[in-house]
């Protein structure tokens, strides 16, 4: 393996299984991490630890830091950058791949789910074209803390395993510290994946990872009479589900390039990612997306396109599924993507009956919605809070005053209310209970963006990691009513909002 120079831990074990190390070896390239000068922990996820089977202890060792900084290899790891193309705001790169990440490899969790275990930030890989493969400590510690929130809230994600610092700086727009983020994944198999061979006109290529998309994460397609077509169908059905959380959660991911959107149906890559608070659709927080490509209301149009480029990597595998046929193939694909807008629109207005606390399903539903959101719209409201405090509203009208407040004119809000009220009591839930089951969707406490950034100010200007720590422990029980924590819960002051947010490379 080439990697004679680096120590195999006995203390710090893995158990790993690495199955897409098996696959041919066009689909990766293997390379170990490179050493950093001298790491530190800043912190190991010891749930997440637990969850996989893995001692936090020993991770959080002089021996385990050294594996999760790179400068050692763990018995049974098999380093690998793996290979991907990708669009990035709708221009093709014919290659991409891992250029500062290196695929440590595969453990079986706790609950019988594969899990990659990947390093970020490790150096540079055959992919990095002109990159330092490094990760500065600020994106990092963004990442650590989103995606951690994002599970707390249940919405699928990557997830934080380990930070490290490395003793070394890297140069973006100014010198700023290193550090290494171990990330967890069901996988880290993207549509940039099934590109890369489609551009390369490598059919084989695209069958054999279909086939192991396939057995690690929709076995149901196995049986199908057309399992190419189930594992379109799946993948769809997956994202949409994952978009229609982010829209009721106020995310906006900032970069849905393709190669950032996972077969299986997880959040991937947060680098420029922010949680919206004055409720407007054409929110946009990335410093590169300058036209709103990526912008909140758009990312179901983006993640429709993205699994349409899927499709077209697909489509020899379709038409082989329909005898051959290039017309009922393209046929098979449109009628998968076809879905996608029922299946986002039926996911998301379910779930934004339940922030609105109806328990039944009824036709005049998205029309009583639809006219909550252009009143937000029309009135500046504060998305995340909004629907935490019509919570109280519900259980007694004593509430409404704080929702009033949220409104540029209070009284757009009094004739929307008398319309939800009215539908409420066709319900016939108590108030109490209506509000108790609002409140476990309606999140009190997001990453909100002032909030990230003090983090990341306090650890990379004074290397204070408590507000960080801090952060985390408050973000854990994201919907827990705790009013002595009222401050994590307000919108950014004028003079601390955040309007842009950066990627990382």
């Amino acid at each position: 393996m080439g990697f004679t120079n680096r120590s195999a831990l006995e203390g710090v074990s893995f158990h790993f299984d690495n199955s897409y190390a098996r696959l041919p070896e066009r689909f990766y390239s293997r390379v170990a991490p490179v050493r950093v000068a001298a790491p530190r922990l800043i912190k190991v996820n010891e749930e997440l630890a637990a969850r996989l089977g893995l001692d936090a202890v020993a991770l959080a060792s002089e021996e385990g830091v050294e594996v999760l900084a790179g400068n050692r290899v763990a018995q049974g790891s098999e380093p690998l950058a793996m290979a991907y193309a990708g669009h990035q705001f709708g221009y093709f790169v014919k290659q991409l791949g891992d250029g500062r990440a290196n695929l440590l490899g595969e453990v079986i969790g706790g609950d019988g789910v594969r899990y990659d275990v990947q390093l970020k930030g490790s150096g540079r890989t055959p992919f990095s074209r002109n990159g330092d493969g490094r990760a500065a400590l600020g994106p990092v510690l963004r990442e650590y803390i989103v995606s951690e929130a994002m599970a707390a809230m249940g919405v699928p994600t990557t997830r934080a395993l380990a930070a490290v610092t490395t003793g070394q700086t890297v140069i973006r727009e100014t010198i700023q510290p290193g550090a290494v983020l171990t990330r967890v994944a069901a996988s880290h198999l993207r549509v940039g994946t099934f590109q890369y061979f489609f551009g390369q006109g490598d059919v084989e290529g695209i069958r054999t990872l279909a086939d192991y998309a396939i057995g690690r994460h929709y076995p149901e397609a196995e049986s199908a009479t057309k399992r190419y077509r189930a594992l379109l169908d799946g993948v769809i059905a997956r994202q949409a589900a994952l978009v229609a959380q982010w829209m009721l959660l106020g995310f906006v991911h900032g970069v849905m390039n393709t190669d950032n959107t996972s077969i299986s149906g997880e959040t991937i890559d947060y680098g420029p990612c922010a949680f919206m608070e004055t409720y407007d659709p054409r929110t946009v927080f990335s410093s590169i997306d300058h036209q709103g490509r990526y912008s909140y209301s758009n990312q179901p149009h983006a993640m429709h396109w993205n699994l349409a480029r899927l499709a077209e990597t697909l489509l020899p595998l379709l038409v082989q599924e329909e005898g051959g046929s290039d017309e009922a193939g393209l046929a098979s694909a449109h009628e998968a993507l076809e879905k996608f807008g029922i299946q986002f629109e039926a996911a998301f207005y379910a779930g934004m009956r339940r922030k609105i606390g109806l328990k039944t399903e009824r036709d005049e539903d998205v029309a009583l919605i639809d006219d909550l959101l252009k009143r937000m719209e029309a009135n500046r409201a504060e998305f995340t809070l909004m629907f935490r405090r019509l919570c109280d509203a519900a259980e007694s009208v004593e509430g409404n005053a704080g929702v009033r407040a949220l409104f540029a004119d209070p009284a757009a809000f009094d004739a929307w209310e008398m319309a939800w009220r009215e539908r409420l009591s066709q319900d016939a839930v108590s108030g109490q209970e209506c509000a108790q089951a609002m409140r476990q969707v309606n999140p009190m406490f997001i990453p909100r963006n002032h909030l990230v950034e003090a983090a990341i100010r306090a650890a990379v200007d004074r290397q204070d990691f408590q507000v960080f720590e801090d952060l985390l422990r408050v973000l854990a029980k994201p919907y827990d009513e705790r009013p002595e924590l009222e401050e994590y819960a307000r919108p950014a002051r004028p003079e601390e909002y955040v309007s842009r947010t950066f990627c990382g490379t």
